[in-house]
């Protein structure tokens, strides 16, 4: 799956009519000075070697047909051109982990993708940790004590991340207001090892993230909370004199936590999708900005990478669920006996 979606989107990207914007964006073609035919033609060449575009694009190709053919064979016709061909090349240095240049910085992708990640995965991971335990709690509280709660996690839900991203700078780490936290970057202190630091500039992110992804897992958990209450095993444990506590921590939350889990299929792909806007607007060096940097200046390799990227945390997250669940539902391992 992962190869065929990143497969049909080399061919999409390189297929689409920009190759002259391209050239003259990352080849080094002015495209103000007025030169010679030659000269033009001889950049253009150099550039598309540089940039890989100077092989066919696939296996196969089609070659429209010479004018001095009669008319019936005026058809296109379909050269096989080998293994010399642009797919090949980036499949094979996919292969071997290489995931190519960037058009822009003419820079390794790999790399910059790394770095990236270093400031990405502490605001995802941080995001992920609160959405779990928070939504966990807030669950179990609305379950046993139905109220209000859950109108304002509702109302949150329906907020745009940007929305709430902005209001949280523009009321906590406002100088006119309350300025708590810092409102944009990562200082040059946060470098040298403060963590306190370092987390003081990640907090207005993350309670972003948290803020807008916290309904769905505190609504559908007290939901199943609710219903496992109502089982004849819940019963039968109130009837042996076990108290409303008890039967929640270890009788029903365990039940209630398996349709929980296919959540974290969505969580660690949502957070990362989420985090090109809050490291836009908090002006954070991590893959949502390198993302969005790259998809304006039309650095096809980069977002190729952050495809792959995406591709992987959705399967990881699969995995992950599938052991969570086959960890906490003692009848799956009895099925596997």
């Amino acid at each position: 799956m992962t190869w065929s979606i990143l497969s049909v989107l080399f061919l999409l990207t390189r297929t689409l009519p920009e190759e002259q914007e391209l050239l003259a964006r990352f080849g080094g073609i002015a495209t103000g000075a007025a030169p010679s035919a030659r000269q033009m033609q001889a950049a253009q060449q150099q550039a598309r070697r540089r940039l890989g575009l100077d092989k066919p694009l696939f296996y196969i190709s089609r070659r429209p047909p010479q004018t001095n053919q009669p008319t019936q064979a005026l058809a296109m016709r379909w050269q096989w051109e080998g293994c010399h061909n642009q797919y090949h090349q980036w499949l094979t240095e996919l292969s071997q982990g290489d995931l190519g240049t960037s058009y822009q910085t003419q820079e390794p992708v790999l790399p910059l993708l790394v770095q990236a990640l270093c400031h990405t995965m502490p605001l995802a991971l941080l995001a992920m940790l609160l959405l779990v335990g928070l939504g966990g709690a807030l669950g179990v509280v609305q379950a046993r004590r139905p109220g209000p709660l859950v109108a304002v996690l509702f109302a949150l839900d329906t907020l745009p991340l940007f929305v709430v991203a902005l209001l949280l700078l523009l009321l906590l780490a406002n100088p006119d207001f309350l300025a708590l936290f810092p409102a944009y970057g990562l200082a040059e202190d946060t470098e040298s090892g403060s963590s306190l630091t370092y987390l003081s500039y990640l907090a207005l992110p993350v309670a972003s993230l948290v803020l807008t992804g916290i309904a769905e897992p505190a609504v559908q958990l007290a939901a199943t909370l609710r219903h496992e209450t109502q089982q004849q095993y819940a019963l039968a444990a109130r009837a042996k004199g076990l108290s409303e506590r008890q039967v929640l921590w270890h009788h029903t939350l365990r039940n209630a936590a398996l349709p929980s889990l296919v959540l974290i299929t969505d969580l660690l792909p949502n957070l990362l999708a989420g985090s090109v806007v809050v490291e836009l607007i908090f002006a954070l060096p991590g893959v949502g900005r390198l993302l969005a940097e790259a998809a304006t200046a039309r650095d096809y390799p980069v977002l190729l990478a952050g495809v792959l990227l995406l591709t992987l945390l959705r399967q990881l997250s699969l995995w992950l669920a599938d052991g969570l669940q086959y960890l906490l539902d003692p009848r799956l391992g009895t099925a596997a006996t």
